[in-house]
């Protein structure tokens, strides 16, 4: 496991200050107009500009959460994090973008949980794990999950992208003119032979295969994949 200290995060500030030309924060001083926002899972493995290539600073809005989920509590009421809805109605952005990943340690708790076999959680964690719930268990009870494949939590993974694409499509609070994709990233080499590969599940709801390698394009078949 790696060790880290005070001294060791100062020195790798100073290494990103000396690799930055002079005009690299001019284009955003004054605001930010990201062209996507994506929705990670909150997992020091997945990494979203290096997922994106994102080298222009202010192209991407990167808010993450434990288990990609896209919404939160308000009163009692699920409403779409503020982090994930801010982009959508402050500064423009038109592409919401949710990203699972392969062997996702939420989705796994959330599992282990509804079966019966988690182990006590901070609250803090708890929080996140049972919104999660009322997902595993519909997964579950769905035709197309099967629980003996050895994938089972990455089955449920892409059920879960699926849910949270969903979740913005209903919201009202999202404007309609948002296309909204769903992602899984693989790393673990579930879905094909490249690691590191974001493979489109979802478009807007759409999740025929055909009808998803349309929307991908010539050149892109291979990053279209559904374990569903």
């Amino acid at each position: 496991m790696p060790e880290t200290n005070l001294q060791e995060l100062l020195e790798r500030n100073a290494r990103h200050t000396e690799s930055l030309e002079s005009d690299h924060f001019d284009a955003v001083q004054d605001g930010q107009e990201p062209a996507a926002v994506a929705m990670t899972c909150a997992d020091s493995r997945v990494s979203q500009e290096g997922m994106w290539a994102v080298e222009d600073l202010g192209w991407l809005f990167t808010p993450s959460t434990i288990g990609n989920q896209v919404w939160d509590r308000h009163e009692g009421d699920r409403v779409v994090d503020g982090s994930m809805l801010y982009p959508l109605v402050q500064t423009g952005t038109d592409v919401a973008v949710v990203v699972g990943h392969t062997g996702c340690g939420a989705v796994t708790a959330a599992l282990e949980a509804v079966k019966g076999e988690g182990e006590e959680l901070p609250t803090g964690v708890t929080k996140w794990v049972q919104e999660l719930f009322p997902v595993i268990e519909a997964g579950l009870a769905d035709d197309r999950v099967d629980p003996d494949r050895a994938d089972l939590v990455d089955q449920l993974v892409e059920y879960n992208v699926d849910r949270q694409v969903e979740f913005l499509q209903e919201s009202e609070d999202v404007p309609a003119d948002v296309s909204i994709y769903g992602f899984v990233y693989d790393f673990q080499q579930v879905y094909g032979s490249v690691p590191g590969r974001a493979y489109l599940v979802n478009a807007d709801g759409e999740t025929d295969l055909d009808a998803l390698r349309a929307l991908a394009g010539d050149g892109h078949a291979e990053q279209v994949k559904r374990l569903l």
